[in-house]
């Protein structure tokens, strides 16, 4: 099994480092490493540095640094508009699109969103999509930990000029007849998706992404939760952009 890894603000400086925190409390009492036990200490940037258990106590670990290494940011930056969904259905789409390597996810308050994410409402429903994101990243091991932008969502319209602005763009849209499977893809820059909530997108909202200069594009014959639709075409994208 590969070494677990703990997120940090910045890796350390010295080779002596002491693990505290909820990340500390994680791996001493929940893990509960030993002296001698490996572990990955990663600043979700990119930096990650393997280290050496010396010592467990209650809520923290002493480690000893070793080597240190640097991932460059994906590129083609791969970019998710995801519909706000109702219950826990959007946390569901966040956790397995971070696993599968999604670089930003921006919440899309849709027209058809059951769920709207207003106020205080908004910005909890953001933080739990953050929270996901990282304990996603954390699992899969990833070394960039993925932005969830909007503040707390985005408007069809922001998601229009993102769309505008991007190298490639895509709406998963069960009537198009163009495949995913056989876009033309860059080789750099951003790749935004567009994945619509449970009840779809509106003509108005494709219209829109169409005239920005997106593409609508399909999976397959199926038709696809809003959970699992991004999912899916992350996995396409990968294998295409040879992440996979």
């Amino acid at each position: 099994m590969s070494a677990p890894l703990f997120l940090v603000d910045e890796l350390p400086a010295s080779a002596r480092f002491t693990l505290a925190g909820k990340e500390g409390h994680h791996a001493a009492d929940v893990q509960r490493l030993k002296p001698g036990e490996v572990l990955v200490l990663a600043d979700g940037r990119g930096g990650s540095a393997r280290a050496e258990v010396t010592a467990a106590g209650r809520g923290s670990v002493d480690v000893t640094v070793g080597e240190r290494t640097f991932v460059p940011a994906p590129d083609p930056r791969l970019v998710v508009v995801q519909g706000i969904a109702k219950g826990d259905r959007g946390e569901l789409a966040v956790q397995a699109m971070t696993e599968i390597g999604v670089d930003e996810i921006a919440p899309w308050s849709a027209s058809r969103s059951v769920a709207q994410w207003r106020g205080d409402r908004g910005v909890r429903a953001r933080e739990k999509w953050v929270s996901t994101a990282r304990e996603a990243a954390k699992q899969a091991r990833r070394p960039w930990l993925p932005v969830v932008s909007g503040d707390p969502d985005v408007s069809t319209k922001q998601a229009a000029a993102r769309l505008g602005s991007a190298a490639a763009a895509f709406v998963l849209h069960e009537e198009a007849t163009d495949r995913l499977t056989r876009a033309k893809l860059p080789g750099a820059g951003e790749i935004v998706l567009v994945v619509g909530p449970e009840g779809g997108i509106s003509d108005q909202e494709l219209g829109a992404f169409v005239a920005a200069g997106a593409q609508p594009v399909r999976l397959g014959d199926s038709v696809l939760r809003t959970s699992t639709a991004g999912v899916a075409a992350l996995s396409v994208l990968s294998a295409a952009l040879d992440r996979w």
